[in-house]
């Protein structure tokens, strides 16, 4: 397939580095990777799992910060290339809608996504159980929270970049007081980012695909193509030495995205590199975000890796939507709606 086209807008100054003439999959990672190394800034010993967005001409993002004491926060982070961050030295300071102090106990793993003309940061936190959090900005000043979009126990929530049917798209992972033993993506819409419902499975973890038989979960925000709604998303397999994250991709439909029209039936990425298989917890490539420009196809990818580094991959649309229908493996649940 060719010509697949990204419905964005355009990016110029998007991250890039060609292809390497030996590489046979579709992602590949930039060499000078990883692009944030341990010990970023004062009290944080990692940053990882992290999203990013352009922004005024440059590029703003949240971040995982590990701080030393063990426990997760969003930092702020600013670049002008996209490669090369620069971090706030505190935390991000939340607000109720009254503007008063409402910090979460912990928080990690955010997501970044514009929509329309606000910017919604989107993670895990504590509400008496591992729950999604979520806030709002739109000068990356003040961040005002949100309600909580559910009950305990859910992780991964991914928010669409825009509105389908006239409802805000939120993808997620349903869990219980365990490690995600339940291991499926569903969707749920809402009317107002307030209250949510009408949910709907989107896809499992396949016992056929070792690399994904254990658990999957949402990674970047679904990127609007000509083809349907291209998903980077973790899936987890089990070793007699622990849990490997490799990077998956799917293609869901543009007008009802719980339905999956293709689906990869191998991973895109997984650990290979020192940084990816070494680290705080080893064999970890965990996407988070992604950059694309319309006008040349390219993707750029944000990574999560081995829980002690960010790193960066790259592809366009043309490879990585080709790659998947190469390897489609949907089935039945699949491409059902997701309603029972």
């Amino acid at each position: 397939m060719a010509n697949v086209q990204l419905l964005c807008d355009a990016l110029p100054n998007i991250p890039w580095q060609e292809r390497p003439a030996d590489q046979t999959l579709p992602l590949w990672r930039y060499t000078e990777n990883p692009i944030i190394a341990r010990n970023p800034l004062p009290g944080v010993a990692r940053i990882f799992n992290s999203a990013v967005v352009p922004y005024e001409g440059a590029f703003i993002g949240v971040f995982r910060g590990e701080q030393t004491n063990g426990v997760p926060f969003i930092y702020l982070g600013h670049s002008q290339d996209g490669i090369h961050w620069t971090f706030d030295k505190d935390k991000i300071q939340f607000v109720d809608e009254n503007g008063q102090p409402f910090m979460p106990i912990y928080a990690y793993d955010p997501r970044l996504v514009k929509v329309e003309d606000t910017y919604y940061i989107i993670w895990c936190q504590d509400a008496y159980g591992a729950a999604i959090g979520m806030a709002k900005t739109t000068d990356f000043k003040t961040f005002t929270r949100i309600e909580n979009p559910f009950l305990p126990f859910n992780r991964n929530a991914v928010l669409f970049p825009r509105k389908v049917n006239g409802k805000f798209m939120l993808l997620s992972r349903p869990s219980d007081s365990g490690h995600t033993p339940f291991g499926d993506i569903y969707i749920s819409e809402s009317p107002d980012m307030e209250y949510w419902g009408h949910h709907r499975h989107v896809m499992g973890k396949k016992n056929s695909n070792w690399w994904e038989n254990v658990k999957i979960g949402g990674g970047a925000a679904p990127i609007e193509t000509s083809e349907g709604w291209l998903l980077f998303y973790h899936g987890v397999t089990g070793t007699c030495n622990g849990l490997v994250y490799s990077i998956g991709g799917a293609i869901l439909d543009k007008d009802e995205p719980s339905r999956v029209l293709h689906r990869c039936n191998t991973f895109l990425l997984t650990p290979e590199e020192w940084y990816e298989e070494r680290g705080f917890v080893p064999n970890v490539c965990f996407p988070c975000a992604t950059l694309q420009d319309s006008e040349t196809g390219r993707i750029a990818v944000y990574y999560g890796c081995a829980d002690s580094y960010v790193g960066l991959a790259f592809t366009t649309a043309d490879e990585v939507v080709s790659y998947i229908l190469a390897h489609d493996e949907t089935d039945e649940s699949d491409r059902e709606v997701g309603r029972r």
